[in-house]
């Protein structure tokens, strides 16, 4: 695996990365395009101490990789976007 700190790039702060977040406890962000989404999984997890549901991503036309992370609904993507500094 490879490290945590590596694999997300930058969270995504738009405002379609924010309904998200409200709607379908979900983050968003700009992962290393070479990353799994069991990495991507991985890395969350290990940063930011919570239990990851499900992972998608898509690579965007500039060429970057675009992770979308549910949690478990026992933990809040509110409270992790809040330490991020996002909300």
């Amino acid at each position: 695996m490879k490290d945590p700190t590596k694999v997300l790039i930058r969270p995504v702060t738009s405002e379609k990365a924010l309904n998200y977040i409200e709607k379908y406890n979900t983050l968003t962000f700009i992962a290393d395009i070479n990353a799994t989404k069991n990495e991507i999984k991985y890395a969350v997890e290990k940063l930011f101490g919570v239990k990851v549901e499900d992972v998608r991503t898509l690579i965007t036309t500039k060429g970057e990789k675009k992770a979308y992370v549910r949690l478990k609904p026992e933990f809040k993507a509110s409270e992790v976007a809040t330490r991020l500094g996002i909300l």
